[in-house]
């Protein structure tokens, strides 16, 4: 190896070791990762910063710009939740679900779309007397399956579509990545309806009360001093059999009863957990006596404006690996967290003193405009209200699928390029109002576009210090004699590896510039090897932090860690296997 490639793959561990650490966000990381190369001279300027000049991180800006739309129209999201019916134990009805989703997720961000349909399935769940557990994670891993259909469909496959112009390949034609996530998206959708049922208990999720205590929705509420109850005994103070709501424990200064008895004595500022059902905090509102210890002074409880929601925690939140106190949660963000749920369970003690971390559930009480504020930040990547079904559809959808259409069959037909239609969707929905300029600006991820294009540096590293060479011989090497084919393998591996680890996006460009060099050895046409690494590197399948659409089902769904790989693993070994028959099949040289 050369000093540079020495340089380079010492920058890159330390960079794969703070994203995996979650250190820093991603885009902090690479970008110093970059900035380091670039001052250690391992590569030029213009080609560390060949990725702000390539096409592909402006595409997925403006294609947020689109997906946000149609979010906010709910130009796709009612139709799909209506294919669902009435009819139908489990399988019947996901099959209704995640065709359709798969579908949309070919031309529409698969993020915005899991997003819409959470609080929508969750409620038809109810209604239908099933668990919600069941449908999202198969929904997520669906609209997974779906952005492997076209080149839009997800970021990754234009990512590595960027990178194939700027190794002098012809990019992705539109419907190039359905070559493999064609069959692989009929044949998913099949194993999910088959194994859902089978390998998903019957999960609870945060807000749902249940039989067994440690998968309750836990509140801590205080005795107000001097007030009505204090002195009381628990069955004097009428908090024995309530509706949906058992008093679990009593904490005093230095004791902590539990179970509470009907005989237990209150005393002003004793805390009391009770667990249950959230819609019945509502009903401890109306008691007086009681103070709710996380809300303090913040929120008027009387107001007609006071709204419930959950929200969940994203690997970009800025509240990671601090607690609410740290943080400074309820000036913040003008809400009080009433309860945390994490892998399926709800965590009792004092909320604010508990260090949050990815796909970590909020209970929250704000006033109502709270969802509108943050929806579109990266602070909480699902926000979705507690209490009656809202309206999906808004007068603008028409426009917003005219304006869809019109530019799925320009780039489908070769007619415009995908970064000027892509350019041309986003600011005709600013035009025809369906957005504000504010709400268009907020929409787009600027930490995705940043990693796309600061990660592009360090594949140009990759290259340029030929230590794309070294790692490409290295897997010839693991694999010799065992067939070209077991090559293409490795490098699919490498990618489901690194997309768990870091990024999609990150895996795709740290591993292209690997999959191009060992191509000659797996005798296959460099796009072969493109294609490998675009569809691996969207194989996200094994666990909640991999991809965000997993981690926003993750506290809703009441799922534990473990559940993501036993649904996921059979879904990783068809992709593997998709991509050793079809590739070679389709690019042999």
């Amino acid at each position: 190896m050369t000093p540079d490639a020495w340089l380079t793959a010492a920058v890159l561990v330390l960079v794969l070791i703070g994203l995996w650490r979650e250190i820093a966000t991603p885009l902090i990381l690479i970008f110093s990762g970059l900035v380091a190369l670039l001052l250690l001279d391992v590569v030029e300027p213009e080609e560390a910063l060949t990725g702000f000049s390539n096409p592909a991180p402006f595409s997925v800006g403006a294609l947020f710009v689109v997906a946000a739309a149609v979010s906010k129209t709910g130009a796709l999201d009612a139709l799909t939740v209506r294919l669902m019916g009435t009819t139908g134990h489990t399988r019947k009805p996901m099959l209704k679900l995640l065709t359709p989703t798969t579908l949309s997720s070919a031309i529409v961000s698969n993020t915005p779309i899991v997003a819409m349909l959470i609080p929508q399935i969750t409620a038809w769940s109810r209604r239908m007397g099933r668990s919600a557990s069941m449908f999202l994670m198969p929904l997520s891993f669906a609209a997974l399956l779906g952005g492997m259909l076209t080149v839009i469909g997800t970021s990754t496959n234009l990512v590595v579509a960027g990178q194939m112009d700027d190794a002098g390949l012809e990019p992705f034609a539109f419907f190039e990545t359905g070559i493999v996530g064609l069959p692989l998206a009929v044949l998913g959708v099949g194993l999910l309806v088959y194994l859902a049922p089978r390998m998903l208990g019957r999960r609870r999720p945060a807000g749902e009360a249940v039989d067994e205590p440690a998968d309750h929705y836990m509140i801590e509420i205080e005795v107000t001093r001097d007030g009505p109850m204090d002195g009381l005994t628990v069955e004097q103070a009428g908090l024995r059999h309530l509706d949906g709501l058992f008093l679990a424990a009593v904490r005093r200064t230095d004791t902590t009863i539990a179970p509470a008895t009907p005989k237990t004595i209150l005393r002003g500022g004793n805390r009391l957990q009770f667990v249950g059902q959230i819609d019945k905090v509502i009903d401890l509102r109306a008691k007086e006596g009681l103070d709710f210890v996380e809300l303090g002074h913040v929120i008027d409880l009387e107001s007609p404006n006071v709204g419930y929601f959950l929200a969940v925690l994203g690997g970009d939140s800025p509240a990671i690996g601090m607690t609410l106190k740290e943080i400074g949660f309820r000036s913040r963000y003008q809400a009080a967290a009433i309860g945390i749920q994490r892998d399926g369970v709800s965590l009792g003690g004092k909320l604010g003193e508990i260090p949050l971390h990815i796909g970590d559930t909020l209970i929250l009480v704000s006033d109502t405009g709270f969802r509108d504020r943050w929806s579109r930040r990266r602070d909480f990547l699902l926000i979705d209200p507690i209490g009656p079904d809202r309206p999906t559809r808004s007068p603008g959808s028409v426009r917003t699928l005219t304006i869809l259409g019109v530019f799925i069959a320009a780039t489908a037909t070769g007619l415009v390029p995908i970064l000027q239609a892509s350019l041309a969707a986003a600011l005709a929905m600013i035009v025809i109002g369906v957005l504000t300029a504010d709400e268009a600006r907020r929409a787009v991820d600027i930490e995705v576009v940043g990693v796309i294009a600061s990660a592009f540096g360090l594949a140009s590293a990759i290259t340029a210090s030929g230590l794309d060479i070294v790692i490409s011989d290295g897997v010839i090497g693991l694999f010799d004699g065992l067939g070209p084919t077991w090559i293409l393998v490795g490098v699919s591996i490498l990618a489901i590896i690194l997309t768990e680890l870091v990024t999609n996006n990150a895996a795709a460009l740290l591993v292209f510039p690997i999959a191009i060099a060992a191509a000659p050895a797996a005798d296959l046409d460099p796009r072969g090897m493109a294609l490998a690494v675009a569809i691996a590197a969207s194989a996200s399948f094994l666990t909640p932090i991999g991809y965000q659409t997993n981690t926003m089902v993750y506290g809703p769904g009441g799922y534990r860690f473990s559940d993501y790989a036993r649904l996921g693993a059979p879904l990783t070994l068809l992709v593997i296997v998709a991509i050793a028959l079809i590739v070679p099949a389709v690019y042999s040289v």
